[in-house]
């Protein structure tokens, strides 16, 4: 029986993807499905046909969707890493954020509230001054991919949208978005507003954007530098534990 289950996962592991044509076609569809491997080896080559393909099989096999949501999660780490490695780059990530949104969106009728409910909080945001959103909606793409709850507030947003969007979702990391040089006084006067609500040891802040540096963010009072999106994945996880 062993040596049985052992060919029959070898078989699993070296077919292509698809139907299998046998007897015992549906056993060994059911193993290939169990098999973590062929979800994240789509999604990091970024062949969103095939991605698709394989998580609506997991669903209509059982698997339970926060398993498949997991399985998602760690793919889009895997493509963070590319990208740091300069094997991939900024098209590539807005792609790969493109592929994530489109298929939980497939997921989220499967996932139970309180899967949904217990994502940890993440609020984005342009500063007021600036509209460029690129930048801040890769990030937001990422956050979401590796599984977090992301608040975005568009761009130009004023210090008071910060400030309500803190009280309700009561998030532990913000994150400002910059990409012009006189965005930076925007970032320091909406640090200080929410100083001034009372807010500020209630979040962590993050600052990113390409004129950003380490040294801007310690001048405006920003706890962490947003590098770049993965960076800023990075940051999230470091304020929520994981």
């Amino acid at each position: 029986m062993g040596e049985n289950r052992r060919v029959c996962n070898k078989v699993c592991l070296d077919v292509s993807y698809g139907y299998l044509k046998s007897e015992k076609d549906y056993y060994y569809r059911v193993l290939k499905m169990q098999n973590k491997q062929i979800l994240f080896e789509a999604m990091v080559n970024l062949d969103e046909e095939k991605a698709r393909k394989i998580v609506k099989d997991k669903i209509s096999f059982k698997i339970l969707p926060e398993l498949i949501l997991k399985e998602l999660q760690n793919s889009m780490l895997e493509i963070g890493n590319r990208f740091e490695r300069e094997e991939y780059f900024v098209p590539e990530l807005i792609f790969a954020g493109e592929i994530m949104k489109d298929i939980v969106n497939i997921l989220k009728p499967h996932l139970t509230g309180k899967s949904i409910e217990d994502k940890p909080k993440v609020i984005v945001g342009t500063v007021f001054g600036d509209v460029h959103d690129i930048g801040k909606d890769i990030v937001a793409a990422l956050l979401d991919g590796t599984g977090f709850k992301v608040i975005d507030l568009g761009v130009n947003v004023e210090p008071s949208s910060f400030i309500k969007a803190i009280e309700d979702s009561k998030a532990k990391l913000v994150g400002m978005s910059a990409l012009l040089t006189m965005a930076f006084t925007a970032i320091s006067n909406t640090v200080d507003a929410i100083k001034k609500a009372g807010l500020r040891d209630k979040v962590s802040i993050m600052a990113g954007g390409a004129p950003v540096t380490e040294l801007v963010c310690k001048k405006t009072g920003c706890d962490f530098y947003g590098k770049n999106a993965f960076e800023g994945v990075k940051i999230a996880k470091e304020v929520y534990g994981q």
